[in-house]
């Protein structure tokens, strides 16, 4: 793998650990209620899609083994030209169900490979 799509796969889990951070023990009630920990939240979700839609664009074969790719390249435009309707229903879903298995895949693909 490139050096540089290995980058932006870091970069995608260093906001998904983030977000794992910033959600902890917090509720959707929790998460609805304080716009510092949304809009934390949306950055990073921002950063992921972003990434992955970079990686997209430079390696495709690398893209392609991440799950829901493209549905979270959507996410992130969603949540950056339509901002004004983000549902935080939908980011929480995201977040408290998506975001384990999305970790999991980036760390096998930076998995150091045997010959």
């Amino acid at each position: 793998m490139r050096l540089e799509s290995k980058k932006l796969l870091r970069d995608v889990l260093d906001a998904a650990d983030l977000l794992a951070a910033f959600a902890g023990d917090k509720s959707f009630a929790d998460y609805e209620s304080d716009p510092m920990l949304r809009s934390a939240v949306e950055r990073q979700f921002e950063i992921i899609g972003e990434a992955l839609r970079q990686l997209g664009s430079r390696d495709p074969a690398v893209v392609e083994a991440i799950p829901d790719h493209r549905r979270i390249v959507s996410f992130r435009n969603v949540l950056i030209h339509g901002y004004a309707q983000v549902e935080n229903k939908l980011v929480w879903e995201a977040l408290s169900t998506r975001l384990g298995p999305l970790r999991e895949s980036i760390r096998r693909l930076l998995e150091p490979t045997r010959p």
